[in-house]
């Protein structure tokens, strides 16, 4: 059956091998005056913060644009800071989830339209470049295992405006999502052994996918900027709505037939929604 195959490395928007998906805490560069970095092991996962003291009576946490900062009084020891960061790490974590969301949203919804933009496809970054040799739209690397930083030649002069750029690039993501979602729905289908009346892209607004009664699924051409297991994972979801028409325990328990440990997949996604990612 055929299968797209999955990039190497670690790509955006992904899911880790095991537990919930990490948020990154990495170390700004450079640091507040006065500060200093340090990274606590917690029960969620690590946590790096930036560590300031004061004249405060007590130990404050903020998360600020450059992550997790952590003021502590003076008298206070690095133990007893870190037993503090522990106590309250879930909720450290869940305000960093948020918080690294909303940048990537914002990184998502500036899309540039023009040379040297960036976009995401298949969790990684692609840089859009106009005024090639090409007759037609290609990238630079393996469109079946992009990396960050391959280019996207689009099938234009260097003066094409805005509108034109963002066209050309539509189009284009489009049909990699025709593609990839039409081979990774033959592979999930050979293996579940269900079938389906058809199916095709949306461009809905509000939801991923759907599924009727009748074996009818749509799936939102925007996923194809997120990484292969997500897609996966709603390809699953749709599928498994033939069997179970809710979300009962027993809607979930076919998901995992077709898709074990699709929960990861499921929390990534739950944090964004179409109107989020660039609107073409």
């Amino acid at each position: 059956a055929p299968s797209a195959p999955k990039p190497a490395g670690e790509p955006l928007l992904t899911l880790s091998p095991n537990a919930a998906a990490r948020v990154p805490t990495p170390c700004p560069d450079p640091l507040p005056p006065g500060a200093r970095w340090r990274e606590v092991d917690t029960d969620p996962q690590p946590i790096g913060f930036v560590l300031l003291r004061s004249r405060r009576r007590s130990i404050g946490f903020v998360i600020t644009d450059d992550g997790l900062r952590v003021t502590a009084p003076n008298w206070v020891t690095l133990a007893q800071i870190d037993d503090a960061v522990r106590e309250k790490s879930r909720w450290i974590v869940a305000k960093l989830r948020e918080w690294h969301t909303r940048k990537q949203q914002l990184a998502m919804a500036h899309t540039r339209w023009q040379a040297g933009g960036e976009l995401p496809y298949l969790g990684r970054r692609i840089v859009l470049g106009v005024g090639g040799d090409s007759r037609q739209t290609r990238l630079s690397g393996d469109a079946e295992a992009p990396a960050d930083g391959d280019t996207l030649w689009l099938a234009l002069p260097a003066d094409a405006d805005q509108g034109r750029i963002r066209d050309a690039a539509q189009a284009w993501l489009q049909q990699r999502a025709g593609a990839w979602f039409g081979a990774r729905l033959a592979h999930f289908l050979q293996i579940s052994g269900l079938k389906i009346r058809r199916w095709r892209l949306s461009s809905a607004a509000t939801r991923w996918g759907s599924c009727t009664s009748d074996g009818n699924i749509m799936l939102n051409w925007r996923l194809i900027h997120f990484a292969p297991a997500i897609i996966d994972y709603v390809i699953a979801h749709e599928l498994a709505h033939l069997r179970e028409m809710n979300h009962s325990q027993d809607f979930w328990r076919e998901v995992g037939q077709i898709l074990p440990d699709f929960e990861e997949a499921k929390n990534v996604l739950r944090r964004h929604d179409p109107a989020s990612l660039p609107q073409f």
